[in-house]
């Protein structure tokens, strides 16, 4: 339980004040825990990070995947997985993940982020390939581009409202530059 609580201590840090605000101290401070007993649990920061990853990212591309099983084509899987991600962005869970993402981590923390984008890019090749194209992993990775250029402009606050961007990011996955 108290690793539990931990980690969603961290995750708040991370979604309140990025990777800078998630210390052992504040962790300590939201838990209720002594810091010297953060350390029991947790090793570094990068050690918090690659946990969240673990338990976070599974949940996250599970709904992702569950938008995607409800679609009836391949393009309704493609304009899911593009809706679903951009859906999640106010979700605490994914400001932490996107938050991990812009800091400076370990290798291994890197490591298993990229092989959990991986999983995430893995689940649209099928359609990719349902929908002609030659290259549907390339294709998949470059949607994945689209969707993450997305989500940093809707976590940026930008100018336009955030369904605004969500149409504009399917719109492009379906049809590219020409709208």
């Amino acid at each position: 339980m108290q690793r539990a609580a931990l980690l969603d201590a961290a995750r708040s840090l991370l979604s309140e004040g990025g990777t800078d605000a998630l210390t052992f101290p504040a962790l300590a401070e939201r838990t209720g825990l002594a810091r010297s007993s953060v350390y029991e649990y947790f090793r570094s920061r990068a050690a918090v990070v690659e946990e969240l990853c673990e338990v976070d990212f599974p949940v996250w591309a599970a709904e992702v995947a569950a938008a995607m099983d409800g679609a009836a084509s391949a393009e309704g899987k493609v304009e899911a997985y593009v809706r679903a991600q951009l859906a999640l962005v106010g979700d605490r869970r994914h400001r932490a993940v996107v938050a991990i993402s812009a800091s400076e981590l370990d290798a291994g923390a890197r490591e298993k982020i990229r092989a959990a984008h991986g999983s995430l890019v893995a689940m649209i090749v099928e359609a990719l390939r349902d929908m002609g194209h030659a290259e549907p992993r390339l294709a998949a990775m470059l949607l994945q581009g689209v969707v993450d250029s997305a989500v940093r402009r809707i976590e940026l606050g930008a100018a336009e409202e955030p369904a605004t961007i969500t149409e504009a990011a399917v719109s492009m996955a379906l049809r590219g530059v020409r709208g």
